[in-house]
């Protein structure tokens, strides 16, 4: 993989970017997604920041091989401490990490989504627990996507700011309310996998000299749903 060539997941995220938008890609690893959007002409100017030191260096010398230094801004910086008020920053992608993580990185800066419009997220676990946040901060949920790739399964998240309240129920948090509504193929085989994994903890739990009574109620509660859900 490369700025040319990027995974199935992260050309979707890509796919996301709406052409002209001023872009952030936090946790950019080698710049790749950061580079093919200018490559693309999706943006002409994207903030890639990250954390650790040998990846921030991978993507500085990639943009410089591009020869992309002048639209690809690369920065060493914890989450959204990368860009600034000057970058005028209008699209957010975060991909490849944990949904807690992210959920922690858009919670600890806060103050950078003023006048950002899109987030495209990419958590590959988590995923409720980023959109109950998305819910709590009035970003609405528009768009959603699962896909299987070097076997494993992929969710991307994308959402926009409101000013009205939104509300999911439990399933739409667990399953994506945009995802539960198509289903699909890959959806369908990711909660089979999960049922089949939770079952067989459920059964360990109940076996057990002292079984934690309220985390097998929580197991079975969440194996009912997904029953209800897939069938």
């Amino acid at each position: 993989m490369d700025e040319h060539h990027l995974s199935q997941r992260l050309s979707r995220v890509a796919a996301y970017v709406q052409p002209g938008s001023r872009v952030a890609d936090i946790g950019a690893d080698h710049a790749y997604l950061a580079s093919a959007l200018v490559l693309e002409k999706k943006s002409d100017y994207v903030v890639a920041g990250e954390v650790v030191k040998g990846p921030y260096q991978n993507a500085v010398d990639e943009v410089q091989a591009q020869g992309l230094t002048g639209q690809v801004h690369v920065r060493l910086a914890d989450g959204l401490a990368a860009i600034g008020p000057a970058d005028r920053v209008d699209t957010l992608t975060i991909a490849g990490m944990g949904g807690s993580l992210i959920t922690q990185i858009l919670d600890s800066g806060q103050d950078k989504l003023a006048g950002v419009k899109r987030l495209i997220l990419q958590p590959n676990v988590g995923e409720e627990r980023l959109r109950q946040w998305l819910v709590n901060h009035r970003f609405q949920i528009n768009a959603e996507e699962i896909l299987a790739e070097d076997g494993h399964t992929y969710e991307i998240i994308v959402a926009e700011p409101t000013i009205i309240p939104i509300q999911y129920d439990e399933r739409e948090l667990v399953f994506g309310p945009l995802l539960i509504e198509r289903q699909g193929t890959v959806f369908e085989q990711k909660w089979q996998e999960v049922y089949q994994r939770e079952a067989v903890a459920l059964t360990q739990m109940k076996a057990a000299t002292t079984p934690p009574v309220d985390k097998i109620r929580q197991f079975e509660h969440r194996l009912a749903l997904i029953k209800e859900v897939i069938g």
